[in-house]
């Protein structure tokens, strides 16, 4: 695991945006096509706002990408609280990313059916592959969730599937989410976490005792790949580096 450190949110993106690009570039030295799982929430608008922008938009080889979303809430498009939407208005739309390269959560079907679609893609995808996705980013809620790993939800423990769905009663919703043994088997996971609301879930997530059920990102621990924390000061400030 290693630690990356900013001063605040938008040092902490931009940062990112220069690793980033760096790492696609080297991936793509070796290879034809790169999968990058996005993520949802406010944290990772600030990041994909600066890709969209110079000199990202024309250093990284958009065309050659394949999107995917590490979650989604199943709402539809044209709902704010739509993760793909999001994404879309803020990076997709503006950079030279190819249409049939887009594979987003279906939520214009039943969540069972989108979720059972989205791991027959996946399935596909990585069926002769060592790893799944080159890089997976990831937010952390106040909460210690991550993707839609809520804690104390059945979801937490999936060992096989790689995508599920199932009702949160919290939010008063379905989600749609990838489960940590396909992210496990990732070449490269990034966390980002800013504010000093995450302080002490940081804290206990990286430094305390695995506890799943409670900190539910303690579960993505890539399995051959590596792992990435982008954090800022804030985030940071319980922690004892």
């Amino acid at each position: 695991m290693e630690l990356h450190i900013a001063k605040d949110a938008q040092q902490l993106s931009e940062n990112l945006a220069a690793w980033l690009s760096n790492y696609i570039l080297e991936v793509l030295q070796e290879q034809e096509r790169f999968t990058l799982v996005l993520s949802g929430g406010s944290t990772p608008k600030l990041l994909y706002t600066l890709l969209a922008k110079s000199p990202y938009n024309q250093m990284i080889p958009w065309e050659k990408i394949h999107f995917f979303w590490g979650d989604e809430r199943a709402v539809p498009f044209e709902d704010a609280r739509n993760n793909a939407r999001m994404a879309f208005e803020v990076l997709l739309d503006k950079v030279g990313v190819l249409p049939e390269h887009i594979h987003v959560m279906r939520t214009d079907i039943t969540p069972e059916v989108a979720a059972a679609e989205y791991e027959d893609i996946l399935r596909h995808y990585f069926k002769n592959t060592e790893t799944t996705f080159d890089l997976v980013l990831l937010g952390m809620g106040d909460d210690g969730h991550t993707l839609s790993l809520f804690p104390g939800t059945e979801v937490v423990h999936e060992k096989k599937a790689w995508v599920k769905a199932f009702f949160l009663p919290a939010q008063d919703m379905y989600r749609i989410t990838l489960t940590a043994p396909i992210v496990n088997e990732a070449a490269c996971v990034v966390f980002l976490a800013t504010g000093e609301g995450k302080a002490m879930t940081l804290k206990n997530v990286i430094e305390g005792t695995f506890n799943a059920e409670q900190y539910p990102s303690q579960l993505i621990r890539p399995q051959d790949g590596e792992l990435h924390w982008f954090v800022d000061e804030a985030a940071a400030s319980a922690m004892e580096v």
